[in-house]
């Protein structure tokens, strides 16, 4: 059953997750979003020679302009969360859209390399950040069994900016120069807005919660949340102070039936849940070892994402293909991109599957493919190195985020916290990433060194990856550690007071006038 707002502003209300209704139209504007953000960072190194000639800079200069974008984008992560979760994921998203167009316009009358530092690496890199993370959020709340399917769809939006627009701005910038075109880039992206528009926020409504609470409940609700926080002690009850959070001291409805389950204990458990989301980002997550070597895995991962687009239109010039040619790398990549995402969304849809071990898998193929790139010596052996890996990216970039709301990692209720973690603990591999890809490029003088980092990173992300799952199930903790919390648990089950069991929303009430009776 659905309840929709008025003039589709207001939020979808479903009994269950829904799988399609409204997630369909959320799944058409994060395509669109992805074409505009991660595209557009793919599509940079079709400006990459134009740039460089035009300012007569080196290559690990004029690659800050990229690192200082996915920086802020990937380090400004907690907040993007945080507005979010304080303003909602609608007008963070628009407001994202119009910061990253007006960057990206600013950076078109560009002066000196600086100028893009602050304009595509600042404004646009928050931009980017305020459009991206509150998107694959909000999508993965409307859907369950299809989530991995639909979000590797979705997330070809950039594959498709990548395929479509490097041979279209190569077109373009021949005829009204990179400058204009970059500006045409600029104007595009306030589109967002109206895909940031189109993320109506959804609730999720079982059957046996009350919509509209009595005043009788809700005063019963706020005796029981008050003294909920007052945890009252054993040396309380010891003293002969009465618990008065136990039924018989709740005014009102005192003799109401403790079962079965009232609406009022279920507008209790949503009430204390509420308080629970009062922290706009739960850092709990970092105590969790699995979710720990997922981010190293994300950190390392990023060396390897952005650069290769960077560089492969330069290697491909390099070895003395033309420029019109060498856009076909990126184009090739792309389409090759697309498939890898739909294909690990189709896998990992499947059920029974241990889908952090097929991502291990992506991972180790991906390495292997950015090892192949110094190896090619003409055109078609660097779009086979593109489409290879094309393939094997899409198919992790389309579901490391994803894979957050899985239980091996974190899990659905903590994704939004732990997605705005992840991403910005891959803010210092994306700094770093191209700028060092760039003085191994100056260094050596031959474009392909690029890629030796970007494997050495990708190597070393598998490493984490594979102790993913060993630490979620607790197969990487220490002996002393496991007795250790056992002891403390059975201390806390101890020390636990029988009363304080029974004193909570009239449960066991029978119990406690049978106790009170025996007294």
């Amino acid at each position: 059953m659905t309840q929709k707002g008025k003039f589709c502003f207001g939020a979808n209300v479903y009994s269950q997750v829904p799988d399609g209704g409204w997630g369909w139209v959320v799944a058409f504007a994060f395509f669109l979003i992805e074409a505009l953000t991660y595209g557009v960072i793919k599509l940079f190194g079709v400006f990459y020679n134009d740039i460089r000639d035009s300012f007569k800079e080196t290559n690990s200069r004029i690659s800050w302009i990229i690192s200082i974008c996915v920086f802020v984008l990937t380090f400004t992560a907690p907040l993007a969360t945080i507005l979010s979760n304080r303003f909602g994921h609608r007008p963070v998203v628009m407001v994202g859209g119009l910061l990253l167009s007006m960057g990206i316009i600013g950076a078109s009358f560009s002066e000196t390399v600086v100028h893009m530092y602050i304009t595509i690496g600042v404004v646009s890199g928050f931009g980017f950040c305020l459009c991206f993370l509150p998107t694959v959020y909000i999508l993965s709340l409307y859907f369950e069994k299809r989530r991995s399917l639909v979000s590797a769809v979705a997330s070809t939006g950039e594959c498709f900016a990548m395929f479509t627009g490097a041979p279209a701005i190569t077109a373009l910038k021949e005829k009204i120069g990179w400058r204009y075109s970059l500006l045409l880039i600029g104007v595009l992206q306030l589109n967002i807005i109206i895909c940031g528009a189109l993320l109506r926020p959804i609730i999720i409504r079982t059957p046996g919660t009350s919509k509209e609470p009595t005043p009788e409940s809700r005063k019963e609700v706020q005796y029981m949340l008050e003294n909920e926080k007052t945890h009252t002690s054993i040396d309380s009850i010891d003293s002969g102070v009465e618990l008065t959070t136990s039924p018989k001291n709740v005014p009102s409805n005192a003799n109401a039936e403790p079962e079965p389950k009232t609406d009022i204990e279920t507008l209790v458990s949503s009430d204390i849940k509420s308080s629970e989301k009062a922290s706009l980002l739960d850092f709990s997550i970092l105590k969790e070892k699995s979710f720990i070597c997922y981010t190293l895995f994300g950190l390392f991962a990023t060396l390897g994402f952005f650069a290769p687009s960077l560089y492969v239109i330069p290697l491909s010039i390099s070895l003395n293909v033309d420029k019109d040619r060498s856009a076909f790398t990126l184009s090739a990549m792309a389409v090759a991109e697309v498939f890898g995402r739909i294909s690990a969304g189709f896998v990992l849809d499947r059920k029974p599957i241990r889908k952090i071990y097929i991502e291990l898998i992506c991972v180790i193929l991906l390495t292997v493919s950015l090892c192949a790139f110094p190896f090619a010596s003409e055109f078609w052996g660097l779009i086979a190195c593109s489409a290879f890996f094309g393939f094997m990216l899409g198919t992790v970039t389309g579901t490391h985020l994803p894979l957050l709301a899985e239980d091996d990692v974190v899990g659905i209720e903590k994704m939004s916290s732990a997605a705005g973690v992840y991403v910005c603990a891959q803010s210092i591999s994306g700094l770093a990433g191209p700028p060092l890809s760039g003085l191994l490029v100056d260094y050596t003088e031959k474009c392909a060194s690029a890629f030796y980092s970007c494997a050495a990173g990708m190597a070393v992300a598998a490493i984490f990856l594979a102790f993913v799952r060993p630490c979620k199930v607790g197969l990487c903790r220490r002996p002393q550690d496991e007795e250790k919390s056992d002891g403390q648990q059975a201390k806390a089950l101890q020390d636990t007071p029988e009363d304080f069991l029974e004193m909570d929303l009239g449960k066991h009430e029978n119990k406690g006038n049978k106790k009170d009776n025996i007294v």
